[in-house]
């Protein structure tokens, strides 16, 4: 056994050295990529590798890395198809960064673009299998819970693009419109192809008893685990109201609490904290300034991203007492950059992992992120150029609604 520290990944490179018919192996590091050894090793032993130990190699590839390992030969195809490795799921998010996937917030034909981290590349990804255009709502681990754009009474549906599956979840017990969802992740097997999830549905309009239409105070709940929706609660006419017209779809869950973003200037928040079935409100730092602003969340607290007119982008974190504290500012030349020529953020978009911080506008218009580096240590500024042409092939500007998720060629069994 060999053991090797100080590093953060290691990879194995090999060539075949005719004509002894063996294998030239060596294991280096790529941050600075320095050779720690050279071996020799027989082409027969991948060959014969027990499929517990290639599951454990592969385990450690990423989804596209993997795509190209399975189809090097039979046994390893049989290893990825067959063999039980349920922990690579959980090691597949701690070694690889999570993708961003952009879907075009208009009916341009089935399919959206993928930039794959690692190797810094924008592929394009059919969804001719989908029935019904959809907008994400929110990512799950591998999957993404959409919903139809052609439908007004709220129907949610789970999504992988990757291995083209597509299943609606049960309707809920209420039909409503424009309501708020909150999602929430139960278990470290999130980025598995079954991960188990809660989805809360708050707000929206509902037929009244004497016809009409009304502000539904209902607060329901799907469990994937039973696959079944469930009324948990209710919520206080003052928030149905405002999650109801001032809310976007998208929800941030930290320690226990669901918290949504109002879309109306001045900007605040409203949280539900679900143990105790609470409901409270809180505004944010510079709330009647800025031009756009998101919630996210970093290390396991609540992050808001904002920026104001003529001003900076700042990043702010929640600390104890609903208190905001600013923890980082957009480098000047890269907001800038990311603003072509404007003044005004109204225009920008943000979505965040535990890891990375995205701010987009349209497809090929870039995108600045301040990401977490390998050593864990500290974070980063970075530009990533966006998205002109795949293969060859221009691609046009579009205005698009991006999400992150760990992907993962393993169907989900719903």
């Amino acid at each position: 056994m060999i053991k090797v520290t100080s590093v953060t990944h290691l990879y194995i490179m090999w060539s075949y050295n005719s004509p002894s018919n063996n294998c030239l192996y060596e294991l280096y590091t790529p941050l600075r990529c320095t050779t720690i050894f050279t071996i020799f090793v027989p082409v027969e032993m991948w060959s014969n590798l027990p499929f517990d130990v290639l599951a454990k190699i592969f385990s450690f590839l990423s989804p596209d890395s993997l795509a190209r390992a399975r189809s090097t030969c039979r046994h390893w195809n049989s290893c990825v198809d067959t063999y039980p490795i349920a922990t690579s799921f959980i090691l597949l998010s701690l070694h690889h960064r999570a993708w961003f996937l952009a879907l075009p917030t208009r009916n341009r034909g089935q399919h959206c673009y993928v930039h794959n981290p690692v190797i810094d590349n924008w592929h394009l990804l059919s969804l001719d299998f989908l029935s019904d255009p959809v907008r994400p709502v929110a990512s799950i681990g591998a999957l993404i819970l959409v919903r139809p754009t052609n439908c007004t009474v709220l129907q949610l549906a789970l999504c992988n693009p990757f291995t083209r599956q597509f299943r609606y979840l049960p309707m809920s017990n209420i039909s409503r419109t424009n309501p708020a969802v909150g999602v929430v992740t139960l278990d470290s097997v999130q980025h598995g192809p079954n991960p188990n999830f809660r989805v809360y549905v708050a707000g929206g309009m509902s037929e009244a008893p004497r016809g009409g239409a009304m502000y539904e105070l209902k607060l329901e709940m799907y469990d994937s685990t039973d696959d079944t929706w469930h009324v948990v609660g209710f919520v206080p006419t003052e928030f149905a109201v405002r999650l109801t017209v001032w809310t976007p779809n998208e929800s941030v869950y930290s320690n226990g609490v669901l918290y949504w973003m109002t879309s109306a200037r001045a900007y605040s928040v409203m949280g539900y904290e679900i143990d105790g079935h609470r409901w409270r409100g809180f505004g944010v730092p510079m709330a009647d300034k800025l031009e756009f602003a998101a919630l996210l969340c970093r290390n396991g607290g609540l992050t808001l991203v904002g920026g104001a007119s003529e001003g900076e982008a700042c990043i702010w974190e929640l600390k104890e007492g609903d208190r905001w504290g600013l923890i980082e500012k957009v480098p000047m030349e890269m907001g800038r950059k990311l603003l072509g020529g404007k003044r005004s953020w109204g225009s920008i978009k943000c979505v965040g992992s535990e890891e990375a911080i995205y701010l987009y506008k349209e497809l090929g218009s870039g995108m600045v992120v301040w990401r977490e580096m390998e050593e864990k240590a500290r974070w980063a500024w970075f530009w990533i150029e966006g998205c002109h042409s795949i293969g060859g092939n221009q691609v046009p500007n579009l205005p698009i609604k991006g999400v992150f998720l760990h992907p993962n060629l393993f169907p989900f069994t719903f």
